[in-house]
């Protein structure tokens, strides 16, 4: 009798996602259901179902989930949510997948992922392959603890849009909230800032925003980081400095017309690590978290740590 091979005694019978689930943002009972029934039709054994609460966003969850050793962690949810999970996967080998139900999607969108069918998503995961994809650790104000994003980091402008986009809005139209918030808080003054990429010597600038980022698109398709790659190794860094009564629009022309290397509105940096520091505290976030104010940021490459579970 020739010997049992554990390889392939682990079937696709015995595979086990496990769902952490927004259920602020969950469609309805209709979508628990029907995922159990995917479940069933592609041989994976009753799914794992956990949902996030206000006291635990995520990596409680995530960690309930690697303690019961599921085969990928499906996170169903907003770019919030997405985040708090990989915190806790980053490095341990165990795949992600998304389900995308927030407001951005932002990670999804950059990784062509369906955004409008939670069903058809939660299909690609089940039947997908793993793609290895960076994480960017975050210091902020000299803590010892790192936050990780996946997306975007910033200070300043793009973050007190985070901080103050309307609720109510953003669940009528979307996106389109950020818009508004963006508009109302166009005024206002530059701060001083040293940015240091890879340790060289820092340069110094009077800046609205700073920006780092692991993906290109934002929302409404707008390519911010139009290089940016989320599994190269590299992270991506732009200085908004606007000035004069036509700053603004001289940021836009030099966020859609990068060739243009004469205006010093929009500065473009890559490296693989970054430090910040701002002569006052700005408003600081993370995936479009607002996570308070902050003053020095340090970022580093995790690179391909995270694996994610997609059809491509």
């Amino acid at each position: 009798m020739p010997e049992n091979n554990p390889a392939l005694e682990n079937t696709t019978q015995s595979r086990r996602a496990a769902v952490i689930i927004n259920p602020l943002k969950s469609p309805g009972e209709n979508f628990k259901a029907a995922f159990h029934r995917l479940c069933e039709t592609q041989g994976w054994a009753e799914p794992l179902w956990l949902e996030t609460t206000a006291e635990d966003t995520g990596p409680g969850q995530a960690r309930e989930a690697l303690e019961a050793e599921v085969d990928v962690v499906i996170v169903a949810g907003g770019d919030g949510t997405v985040r708090c999970v990989a915190e806790i996967l980053a490095g341990t080998g165990t795949p992600m997948g998304l389900v995308p139900m927030g407001t951005g999607n932002l990670l999804a969108r950059n990784l062509g992922i369906d955004i409008a069918d939670p069903v058809a998503a939660s299909h690609d995961i089940l039947t997908g392959t793993d793609a290895a994809v960076d994480v960017i650790k975050a210091s902020l104000d000299h803590a010892e603890d790192e936050q990780l994003f996946l997306v975007m980091a910033g200070l300043g402008y793009d973050a007190a849009i985070m901080a103050n986009t309307v609720s109510e809005l953003k669940d009528r139209v979307g996106w389109l909230a950020y818009v508004e918030a963006g508009v109302r808080h166009l005024p206002g003054k530059p701060v001083k800032a040293k940015i240091s990429i890879d340790g060289q010597h820092p340069v110094r600038r009077r800046i609205r925003s700073v920006m780092v980022g692991n993906c290109g698109k934002l929302m409404g398709g707008i390519e911010i980081f139009p290089d940016a790659k989320p599994d190269d190794g590299i992270l991506d860094v732009v200085i908004l400095a606007p000035a004069g009564k036509l700053g603004w629009l001289t940021v836009l022309a030099g966020i859609f017309g990068r060739k243009n290397s004469k205006n010093t509105s929009v500065e473009y940096f890559t490296g693989k690590s970054a430090e910040i520091e701002l002569d006052h505290e700005q408003e600081f976030q993370l995936d479009g978290d607002h996570l308070g104010k902050a003053k020095h940021l340090k970022v580093t490459v995790g690179h391909e740590a995270l694996k994610i579970r997609m059809t491509v």
